[in-house]
């Protein structure tokens, strides 16, 4: 992949590993897996009584992409719920091009993404994987 992919964003969204590791009593946990390039994502996630996420913690086995992804779903998934989790899918489908409209911070950074189809399933994975946890 060129320079052109890996923007300075992507690659501070990566760096910054939010919410990176491991949880120590996750409520919920999944794994998610990309055949096609190799990556492999955990999710942990803790979900309070109302059904909002209180922790969440992610192990990435995969690229800066599918790093970049799950700091910036890390970021902004504390106090949400699942519905608003899908919202955020959504944001990063509108980023990469999958869906119109405008994405929202911090998602707006994986626009590049959109000319490489073939890495827009790095992307999101981590919501794959969080979405698997919570249902």
């Amino acid at each position: 992949m060129s320079d052109q992919l890996y923007q300075e964003r992507i690659v501070a969204l990566a760096k910054a590993k939010t919410g990176a590791g491991k949880l120590a009593s996750p409520t919920k946990s999944a794994r998610r897996d990309n055949p096609l390039c190799g990556d492999r994502v955990t999710i942990d996630v803790t979900v309070d009584g109302n059904g909002k996420i209180a922790e969440i913690a992610h192990q990435v086995r995969g690229c800066l992409l599918c790093q970049a992804s799950a700091s910036a779903l890390a970021s902004v998934a504390v106090g949400r719920d699942v519905a608003s989790i899908v919202d955020l899918r959504h944001d990063a489908e509108r980023a990469i091009g999958r869906e119109s409209g405008e994405a929202h911070e911090p998602f707006t950074a994986f626009a590049p993404v959109r000319d490489y189809k073939s890495r827009q399933e790095c992307v999101l994975l981590p919501f794959e994987a969080l979405q698997d946890a919570l249902s």
